[in-house]
Parts: structure tokens; C-alpha cells; sequence
């Protein structure tokens, strides 16, 4: 018997197949595992990154929607959010519930209702929004703040 998530992550790729949405492509790795995902953003225009094309691999764990999916960018990128080894610190990919930290409102992190579509539109605002306040990649944080 399939599992919640592999029902669920079975219907976002048709919707996503039948309904593609502009800025991103998204399917899967390999046809036999519906938890690895390829991704490609496209660079938001009036950005650095405008005209680029960026290779990501989302991967989810076997309770999503329960648990957030992470994401790693296979092309290079250089941005505050997103640390030198490629994955992505946004806060809705952060684990559900308050912030042991402080910095994020438990509303910001993960939530099940997210899904690939609602990830992959937050991963191209932060590139366009990047968030200097947490860095993951400081190098480029301190840079970007010169830039602007």
C-alpha cells in the first residue's frame, strides 16, 4: 500500500505536469522514487540571477507532509541563504513548530500545507529577497550588502 506521502507527492507532479507554472520545472530524479525531485529556476528577472538556469534536488523524507523537504542546489550559486555546500536555509524548510533559536514565529517554518509548487515560489523570492538578518553562506550576505 502506498504511502500518505507517496500519494501526495504523486499528485503535486501531476498537477505540476498538467498545470506548470512559470519561473521552475520540477520532476522526478528517477521515475521509481517519488521522494528525490529535480528541480530548474529559472533566474527572476531584474535580479543577479536574471536569465540563469539553477539545478536543485528537493528530497523528502517518508512522513512528508509532516516533516519540511530539503533543498540543495547542484548548480553554483552564490547567495546569503544558501550555504557554500548548496542547501537552502529558507524558514518554511525549517522543522515545524516554535524556533529553539528565536529568530523564526512557528507560523514562518514548516507547515504540511506546503507543497512543491508553494517551496519552489518561496526558494525564487528569497532569491530575489535575499535574507541578510540569518545568513547561511556569511561570505555572501556581506557582499550582497555592499552590493545594495
Amino acid at each position: 500500500m502506498a504511502s500518505q506521502a507517496c500519494l501526495l507527492l504523486q499528485k503535486q507532479l501531476k498537477d505540476l505536469c498538467k498545470n506548470p507554472v512559470d519561473g521552475f520545472s520540477a520532476g522526478l530524479v528517477d521515475e521509481n522514487n517519488i521522494f528525490e525531485w529535480s528541480v530548474t529556476i529559472i533566474g527572476p528577472p531584474d535580479t543577479l540571477y536574471e536569465g540563469g538556469f539553477f539545478n536543485a534536488i528537493m528530497s523528502f523524507p517518508p512522513n512528508y507532509p509532516n516533516s519540511p523537504p530539503t533543498v540543495k542546489f547542484t548548480s553554483e550559486i552564490w547567495h546569503p541563504n544558501v550555504y557554500p555546500d548548496g542547501r537552502v536555509c529558507i524558514s518554511i524548510l525549517h522543522p515545524p513548530g516554535d524556533d529553539p533559536n528565536g529568530y523564526e514565529l512557528a507560523s514562518e517554518r514548516w507547515m504540511p500545507v506546503h507543497t512543491v509548487e508553494s517551496i519552489v515560489l518561496s526558494i525564487i523570492s528569497m532569491l530575489s529577497s535575499p535574507n541578510d538578518e540569518s545568513p547561511a553562506n556569511v561570505e555572501a550576505a556581506v557582499s550582497d550588502c555592499r552590493l545594495s
